[in-house]
């Protein structure tokens, strides 16, 4: 349970970059509500996580699904590069993430 919490947490980090994004494009309440409904779940969902897997893993696929993600919907809404480069390292990343699962 611990895990799924942790994946969770780490999306609701992704929708809270993006919703950083949307508050710096739209400036309105609605925006900055779901920046802190993001980051909020995000965090409390981190620490329940937490209390199962050990902090330095649970913390790098945390900030992993969440930089990635943060990358990728960023080329996917925002029309930043889609360079091959770029989609190598974000894998990478994502790599990793999948590696520290199966180590732990």
């Amino acid at each position: 349970m611990a895990w799924l919490a942790l994946i969770f947490a780490g999306l609701l980090e992704m929708f809270g970059v993006a919703m950083m994004n949307r508050v710096n494009q739209k400036r309105d309440l609605l925006s900055l509500i779901l920046l802190a409904i993001g980051f909020s779940g995000s965090f409390f969902l981190l620490s329940y996580a937490m209390k199962t897997v050990p902090m330095g893993t649970a913390y790098a696929i945390w900030t992993g699904i969440g930089a990635s993600g943060g990358a990728i919907i960023g080329m996917l809404f925002y029309g930043e590069s889609k360079d091959w480069k770029r989609i190598t390292f974000i894998t990478i990343i994502l790599a990793s993430a999948v590696g520290l699962k199966l180590v732990s």
